[in-house]
């Protein structure tokens, strides 16, 4: 794997700053699929941290390393504002599920946000409070310090657009993608052409 190494663009060029984050919502084959919809996104990869040394899918998977699988995504905030982000990360996931996304057991399925400052942690813990708001039971997401990040191998990356006919994605990721029509339609790349105003959509759920 090579660590911290950095793909090239992937979409349009950007209108302003890029910032990059790293969050971790189960299976990393759904998160980077939702972000690749996100108008703004610029650029978006599977990766592993979290964990103690090198990593790959086959050590990664036993679970005993203590990495996540987690979506490292570069956007432009004047495009897509990072509070948008994380409405789309909370609620296209269960935060409050412990080490578990539906049939995905595991530290390495945690609901994580990575931080690489202090600035961004506290950004992160007022995501993760706004969003309390809309589940009954705690959310479990937790707040780690970004270390390593080692890119997923290449079957993994934008899985969801080349093998769609994968029992796993027509379950559980096309369902996700139905949802961000359903909800989070006048932020996505395949309709760009609406107008986006900056403003949050109301309320999360699934």
């Amino acid at each position: 794997m090579t660590e911290n190494s950095r793909p090239a663009d992937l979409f349009s060029a950007p209108s302003g700053r890029l910032r990059t984050v790293v969050l971790a919502a189960g299976c990393f084959w759904c998160l980077d699929s939702i972000a690749r919809r996100l108008i703004g996104v610029h650029s978006v990869r599977s990766v592993y941290t979290g964990g103690s040394g090198p990593a790959n899918y086959q050590a990664v998977c036993t679970g005993s390393t203590g990495h996540a699988e987690a979506v490292e995504i570069t956007f432009d905030p004047e495009q897509l504002p990072a509070e948008v982000l994380y409405q789309v990360f909370f609620s296209t996931h269960d935060p409050t599920s412990l080490n578990r996304q539906g049939h995905d057991v595991g530290t390495q399925y945690r609901s994580a946000m990575f931080f690489s400052s202090a600035v961004e942690r506290e950004e992160f813990q007022e995501a993760i409070t706004a969003a309390q708001q809309h589940y009954d039971k705690p959310i479990v997401t937790t707040l780690e310090a970004l270390g390593p990040v080692f890119e997923a191998e290449a079957e993994h990356q934008d899985f969801h657009t080349r093998r769609p006919d994968v029992g796993y994605c027509h379950f559980i990721i096309d369902p996700k993608i139905s949802y961000l029509r359903r909800h989070w339609a006048q932020w996505l790349r395949e309709n760009q052409s609406s107008s986006v105003t900056g403003h949050l959509r109301p309320g999360l759920g699934r």
